[in-house]
Parts: structure tokens; sequence; C-alpha cells
């Protein structure tokens, strides 16, 4: 009787972008919208640097919605696509 001898070889690398792209997708359609404070959370960026680099631009404010004194939020999947347009252009 012989014994099968199975030898499996994972790539960590590829697992982890699949999780990643997985996640990503899962959070778009969970998220409508999100604030400052998610945004620090999502993109592991200092509220202070989101402030400096994002929340100040033209394209970020125009999606920004806010009541009189009422708390800043932002429509998630565009704001992630202006977001990462500032990226692209550092």
């Amino acid at each position: 009787m012989s014994i099968a001898q199975v030898q499996v070889v994972v790539d960590q690398e590829e697992i982890k972008r699949q999780i990643s792209e997985k996640l990503d997708e899962t959070y778009r359609e969970v998220m409508f919208t999100w604030d400052v404070d998610e945004m620090v959370k999502r993109t592991c960026m200092s509220k202070s640097f989101l402030e400096e680099e994002f929340l100040s631009d033209p394209r970020m404010r125009l999606l920004q919605r806010q009541k009189p004194r009422g708390k800043r939020f932002w429509f998630y999947e565009p704001s992630l696509e202006v977001m990462k347009e500032i990226m692209s252009e550092w």
C-alpha cells in the first residue's frame, strides 16, 4: 500500500491581499457615510493629517455634508475616490 504525500505552498502576501480586498468590498457594501473619526480608523492617518491633506481640499469640501453646528460627514464611496485622487498627486 502506498502512502500519498501532499505538500501545500501558501503565498501569504496573496492571502493578505485577498483578505484586504474582501474587507474593502464589505466596507463598500456596508458603509454609506463616514465621519472624521471613522476616517482616522480606516485610513490609519491622524485627524490633523486628514484635516490638512484631505478635508481642506475643495473636492472634499464639495462632498462634505453638515447641518448648522452639526457633525460633518461624507458619502463613503465618492470621498474615498477623491482621497485616492489627492494621494496620486503627491
